[in-house]
């Protein structure tokens, strides 16, 4: 499963609910509904047999491991180089009304918290890179919703 620049998408709660609703919506499509051997009915496959028929991690997760795992990579780049000086560097302006868009910075934060990782510097646990590796292992075993 590939999407193009997922690592660096900035997701809400709801855009994850939304992602994983249509992925459900996809395997429907695919497996198509089953006939109940005791009442003989068609019915449409629940999450959990989804899940089961279709091994692979859902999206979300696989979002997660990648932000992560791009978030190591960034943190042990050159200090002189662009993709770093956008991560830690502040915008000029203001910022239209309404409610603000999550930060990358703030996912990848809350992505280390589900691990258990949250009160780590997530750049110092980048530059070891058998915990990042641990901690990337962790984040593909999470239960998601």
């Amino acid at each position: 499963m590939y999407v193009y620049g997922y690592e660096t998408w900035s997701l809400t709660l709801g855009e994850e609910r939304n992602l994983r609703v249509f992925g459900n919506i996809v395997l429907r499509r695919i497996f198509g509904p089953r006939r109940d051997e005791v009442t003989g009915e068609w019915r449409r496959l629940h999450k959990e047999k989804l899940n089961y028929l279709y091994s692979s991690p859902n999206i979300v997760r696989v979002i997660k491991w990648r932000r992560i795992r791009w978030a190591g990579h960034v943190a042990r780049v050159v200090e002189e180089r662009v993709m770093y000086r956008v991560l830690v560097g502040k915008p000029e302006g203001r910022r239209p009304l309404g409610t603000p868009r999550h930060k990358w910075v703030e996912n990848t934060k809350t992505d280390l918290q589900e691990v258990g990782c949250g009160y780590m510097d997530w750049i110092g646990l980048a530059q070891d890179r058998d915990r990042l590796r641990t901690l990337m292992s962790a984040v593909m075993n999470l239960r998601v919703p």
